[in-house]
């Protein structure tokens, strides 16, 4: 976690000191996933999306003693929040996401405004931007060297994601500075995390894929510069229990890294409901 997504924290336990009802004070647990950050250890298992979800799920009512809690992703982050929301029901409260992962397009008749947006996103992404994945899903150890080895490199492979998937008008350093971008490249780099994050891409696409029914309270916020912003008309299958649909007037893929307090505010106005 990069010391701007550290900010989040206070805001989201203590809204009292930022202006905000005491009320919607959050205890909030920050886990990384396996293979990322300082979650990586040498020989380490590597781990499907399902079995994250799992062990989050045990770390959360088990290991601390939340027999109740919310959850909340972006990224890989909203595959493993569904993925919770899924599995753990008893405890799960509710989850909170900004892209619906793997949903499939249901265009019936002329497309909407947003059925448009999403399949020009989701061509763009197939043409132009999903080169990292494939690679990641078919030969992560191969790339994993070559980014270890430069630290060039490792930030070249980061830094084009914030260039293309943040709402920055052309330019990463017109919402995040760059102290802020390096934090993020440097969590890859000094734990020497590449071939480890990229296995989960392994491990996503392949034969072990599964899809969900969330039954649980859910609630999306759509972010303008989301590669594939959620379409409501297609999630019913998988998410039937829609509680909350925000249109964000800002901000891309790294939502919460981006606009801060837009994510806390909309966090809190969902969460706030289920409490």
């Amino acid at each position: 976690m990069t010391r701007r997504q550290r900010r989040l924290i206070p805001m989201l336990t203590d809204p009292a000191r930022f202006g905000a009802d005491p009320a919607d004070a959050f205890t909030v647990v920050a886990p990384s996933l396996p293979g990322y950050t300082l979650s990586f250890t040498p020989g380490q298992v590597r781990k499907s999306l399902p079995e994250i979800g799992a062990i989050f799920d045990t770390l959360m009512h088990k290991h601390l003693g939340h027999v109740r809690y919310g959850a909340q992703g972006g990224d890989w982050g909203s595959a493993v929040t569904t993925a919770l929301g899924a599995q753990d029901p008893e405890h799960c409260a509710g989850i909170h996401i900004t892209l619906a992962m793997g949903t499939r397009p249901k265009v019936e008749g002329e497309p909407t405004p947003e059925e448009v947006r999403a399949l020009k996103g989701a061509k763009y992404y197939a043409d132009w931007d999903s080169g990292y994945s494939k690679q990641q899903a078919t030969r992560p150890q191969t790339l994993g060297y070559g980014l270890t080895d430069s630290p060039a490199g490792q930030a070249a492979w980061i830094l084009e994601k914030f260039w293309a998937w943040t709402d920055c008008d052309g330019h990463p350093e017109n919402v995040l500075t760059r102290d802020e971008l390096l934090d993020n490249v440097m969590l890859y780099w000094v734990n020497a995390t590449a071939a480890s994050s990229g296995r989960l891409y392994w491990e996503s696409f392949g034969a072990r894929r599964q899809h969900h029914t969330v039954t649980v309270p859910t609630g999306f916020a759509i972010y303008p510069k989301e590669i594939v912003p959620p379409v409501r008309a297609w999630l019913a299958d998988e998410f039937p229990n829609i509680g909350h649909w925000k249109v964000m007037p800002r901000g891309g893929h790294f939502a919460a890294f981006e606009q801060p307090a837009l994510f806390v505010d909309d966090v809190r106005e969902w969460f706030r409901t289920l409490r």
